[in-house]
């Protein structure tokens, strides 16, 4: 067993991959004030805003790294669903996107709340909610993976819903916030090591 240096331009995180196999069976869904708003072709500016919005605290930049051609060949495919999370007055506090474009299974891809919104039950509601879409196409399989830069609770959360884990990896890549892609105060319980220039 030994430590593996990764360089400190760099992040690493262990990724866990969890899978639903079976319907979960029928239950009340939870109460919440929020609403879930379908985004059938999000323009890449308004979802790149409201992906950062909930996924700085966690390091989430890929789809603020990609061209908006290549985003844009994602969001806007029929067999991704995107969802906004809107509260009472209309603001967009969360996200939730769907990908039906493997056969047979469904993908959570991106599942978040603001921070603001944490331990106050609406992950529940969104997860019922993510549930009942995914479950509704002829797929046997609903997976989504977290990492250990992801809220402390989340494998818990995925777990105590029905997903089971079943693989373990390791990433490592470019600190976002050394590229100038999130803010240098974004995530600050991961330690940045360098600062941009």
């Amino acid at each position: 067993m030994g430590l593996t240096p990764i360089p400190d331009d760099h992040v690493a995180t262990i990724v866990t991959t969890l899978e639903m196999t079976q319907r979960p069976p029928l239950r009340a869904m939870p109460a919440s004030p929020l609403r879930l708003v379908r985004w059938p072709a999000p323009a890449p500016d308004k979802y790149r805003t409201l992906f950062a919005r909930v996924g700085a605290p966690w390091l989430w930049f890929s789809r603020l790294a990609m061209r908006d051609e290549t985003l844009t060949a994602i969001v806007h495919d029929a067999c991704v669903h995107v969802f906004a999370v809107v509260d009472r007055a209309g603001v967009e506090v969360g996200m939730l996107e769907l990908d039906h474009r493997t056969a047979g299974a469904c993908e959570i891809g991106y599942f978040a709340l603001v921070p603001e919104l944490a331990g106050q039950g609406h992950g529940r509601w969104l997860m019922a909610q993510a549930l009942t879409l995914a479950w509704t196409r002829d797929v046997t399989r609903v997976w989504l993976h977290t990492c250990t830069l992801d809220h402390p609770s989340a494998l818990n959360f995925y777990r105590a819903q029905g997903f089971v884990p079943v693989k373990r990896t390791v990433e490592t890549f470019a600190d976002p916030r050394a590229l100038g892609l999130l803010p240098e105060d974004a995530a600050p319980q991961v330690p940045l090591l360098t600062r941009r220039r």
